[in-house]
């Protein structure tokens, strides 16, 4: 489009050019006059060779006796025209002309400057995007979605059926309105999209679209915000006006808690861009003009922070909740995925989906897709069931780092830590089966345990988190016991993520949340929070009084060393199984839950790495889940 703009604007200048120059001239196709000076011109006079003038002005033009034609400028001479009639010259004379300019010559005086603005017109409706150009500033940036850029269909989307059946209704409303206008129903004008990133919102609403065959607008919520006062607010009503013209119609509002949040809300105020937009599309969805045909479906993954006028009925008064798969889903999300690769017959996708829980829809689409290049990497031509597991501890536990050089010391140091998590956790019959052990770092640890649940798990008891504290601490204790308080490293240290932090953070949960204490009671207390105003950190009125809050330090260090000593107690009763399961890590960097099983009550050892067996799948029967990552102890 750019190029046929610039041929366009060529052609007109080449045209324009071409003008000026036939019009520059316009005596060229009469006979040629010869240019002569005054002096020579005195001398054919008196030579007698002149026989006709015409003297217009000082301008003279002529015809000499043999019939050529001359020109000349005359000063002020008076004796001129005394010579000429001596001569017997045929003199003729008139004033001079004041011609009005024609049209196109004022054109082409005006040509540069109409030139250079029409240069800058251009300029500005490119920068403008060619929506209405420089005026269109308040234009709705709404993006209308059609099939020839790929079609959504519910087949596409998996592991929320029942999402898929609460948006079914707006669909057959957009097949047939009349269906429900006839008993005088009114289909719900706005769909709220509620669920944690990742788990395929924005392909819902478009399979809701392509299930429909109706137009589909996408926007963002940040596209209606911009440094000037009323341009959100004139975009929402651009957009419905657009949405108003395609009826029936889907607008998609993705990320929509940029625009709808709370008004009032925060120290500083209200934003009053912020806000008038918000109000605009309040009134946009249920006011005194409705829409009818246009339905509103937005997302969000913060619901608790939006407007409680944007929920009422008549607006957003339907939420479907989208939430992470459960096993069966978790499945099925992989076979749509996996549909685009070509597999090994050993890969099975149940016992993939039982070893991921917890993961959204678009980290099981990354987990089939890392395992596509790794199987790329090693020139196979399909993936095999080693691709999905190496793909898997890839994406949960990090990237291996086998090119970092660690001496002996801090290899032993690692898995006896490692070996204190594995051992702690195995003999805590209600906490996760161990899945993997490796002192092979990956990311910024230098060696991992991972657990994972036999099932998807909807609550946790108050046992299960205890067995969580106690594996937390599995790893300093072992060092501890092994190499003495004086030796023991900071591996169980070092910020957010690491084992003292996820206790801490674990037990003042149980304490302020969940009401797992005896001493406070089942009551939760909040915590001092602060807020950013003007540059400067303020902080709220406390949540709690002097004495409740040492009350919770005290519960918490009560729960910490209760885990930290059973810890203590189980390590020091088998620090036989804590050598060979070290011992087993020095040797093989990496034990699946299996081989740490046989280590310890067979005392049998893996003869072979490369022929290890993949632990069978389980049957699981969990029927949705809010789903937890897997459980990774450092």
């Amino acid at each position: 489009m750019n190029f046929k703009n610039l041929m366009m604007w060529a052609v007109i200048v080449f045209l324009t050019i071409g003008l000026y120059n036939m019009f520059k001239n316009p005596q060229g196709s009469v006979s040629q006059k010869n240019n002569i000076i005054f002096s020579e011109f005195l001398s054919e006079v008196d030579n007698g060779r002149v026989v006709q003038v015409e003297i217009q002005g000082n301008n003279i033009n002529g015809v000499m006796s043999n019939g050529e034609k001359f020109s000349t400028f005359s000063p002020n001479d008076p004796n001129l025209i005394e010579k000429l009639s001596s001569k017997g010259v045929s003199i003729s004379a008139s004033p001079i002309e004041e011609k009005m300019p024609s049209v196109l010559g004022v054109l082409l005086s005006w040509f540069p400057m109409l030139l250079l603005i029409a240069v800058w017109i251009f300029f500005m409706r490119q920068m403008q995007g060619g929506k209405g150009g420089a005026m269109g500033f308040g234009r709705s940036k709404a993006k209308m979605m059609n099939e020839l850029k790929g079609k959504v269909t519910f087949n596409d989307v998996a592991g929320v059926e029942e999402a898929k059946e609460e948006v079914e209704e707006v669909v057959e409303f957009l097949r047939d309105p009349k269906k429900f206008s006839r008993l005088g129903g009114k289909i719900p004008r706005g769909c709220l999209l509620v669920g944690p990133p990742g788990t395929g919102k924005t392909l819902l609403a478009r399979a809701i679209a392509g299930e429909a065959g109706v137009p589909f607008f996408t926007i963002s919520g940040s596209d209606f915000v911009e440094m000037f006062v009323g341009v959100g607010a004139s975009r929402v009503r651009d957009m419905f006006e657009q949405g108003k013209k395609h009826s029936p119609c889907i607008i998609f509002i993705d990320e929509i808690d940029a625009v709808g949040r709370s008004r009032g809300a925060g120290l500083g105020g209200g934003n009053d861009e912020r806000e008038q937009t918000l109000n605009q599309l309040l009134v946009e969805m249920d006011g005194f003009d409705t829409n009818e045909g246009v339905i509103i479906i937005a997302a969000t993954n913060r619901p608790d922070v939006l407007d409680p006028a944007l929920l009422r009925p008549g607006r957003f008064d339907r939420q479907v909740v989208v939430s992470n798969p459960d096993i069966l889903g978790r499945e099925k999300i992989l076979k749509v995925h996996a549909k685009k690769i070509s597999m090994a017959p050993d890969v099975n996708l149940r016992t993939v989906a039982r070893g991921t829980p917890g993961f959204s829809g678009a980290d099981l689409a990354n987990l089939v897709n890392e395992s596509a290049l790794l199987a790329a990497r090693k020139n196979k031509r399909i993936v095999t069931n080693q691709e999905f597991e190496e793909a898997k501890d890839k994406v949960m536990m990090g990237a291996e780092r086998r090119s970092m050089v660690m001496t002996e010391d801090e290899k032993k140091l690692t898995a006896y830590h490692e070996g204190g998590h594995a051992l702690v956790s195995f003999n805590m019959p209600s906490y996760d089966p161990i899945h993997k052990a490796t002192i092979i770092p990956r990311g910024r640890a230098l060696g991992m345990v991972m657990n994972l649940p036999e099932r998807d798990k909807h609550g946790h008891s108050i046992k299960y988190l205890k067995a969580r504290l106690a594996v937390c601490f599995g790893g300093r204790v072992a060092e501890e016991i092994i190499f003495g308080k004086d030796n023991i490293s900071t591996g169980a240290g070092g910020g957010s993520g690491s084992d003292i932090n996820q206790a801490t953070q674990l037990a003042r949960a149980m304490v302020t949340k969940y009401g797992m204490s005896e001493e406070l009671g089942p009551v939760e207390y909040g915590e001092n929070q602060e807020e950013v105003f003007l540059g400067r950190s303020v902080t709220q009125t406390q949540s709690v009084s002097e004495a409740v809050a040492q009350k919770i330090d005290k519960e918490i260090r009560k729960l910490v060393d209760e885990g930290y000593n059973q810890a203590k107690q189980i390590l020091s009763s088998k620090i036989d199984d804590l050598h060979k399961i070290a011992k087993a890590l020095l040797t093989y960097e990496t034990l699946t839950g299996e081989e740490i099983e046989n280590i310890i009550n067979n005392n049998k050892y893996p003869t072979n790495k490369e022929d290890l067996k993949v632990e069978e799948d389980k049957d699981s029967s969990a029927l949705g889940s809010i789903g937890l990552k897997p459980k990774i102890v450092h």
